[in-house]
C-alpha cells in the first residue's frame, strides 16, 4: 500500500515541532536510514554504470596514443 501526501516544507516542520523527544530521535534515526539507502543507491548505480562502460584493449589504446601524438606534433605552434 503507498499513500501520498502533499505536506509543504513548512507544514512538515509545524509537525515535527509538536512532536516529543522520544519520537524525534526515531524519527532522526530513520532520516539518517533513508539518507544512507538513498546515497549508497547512488553509489552502487555509478559503479554499475561505470564497470559496465566500454573499454579500449592495449591495442586500441596503443593506437589511439599513436594518433594522438601524430595530431599534437602536426599542430601549428
Amino acid at each position: 500500500m503507498q499513500v501520498n501526501f502533499n505536506i509543504a516544507y513548512k507544514d512538515l516542520v509545524g509537525i515535527v515541532k509538536q512532536l516529543p523527544v522520544s519520537e524525534l530521535k526515531k524519527l532522526n534515526t530513520t532520516i539518517i536510514n533513508e539518507i544512507n539507502v538513498k546515497t549508497q543507491s547512488k553509489v552502487t548505480d555509478l559503479q554499475s554504470l561505470i564497470l559496465k562502460a566500454p573499454t579500449w584493449t592495449d591495442a586500441e589504446y596503443n593506437e589511439y596514443q599513436s594518433v594522438r601524438e601524430h595530431f599534437n606534433k602536426s599542430r601549428l605552434a
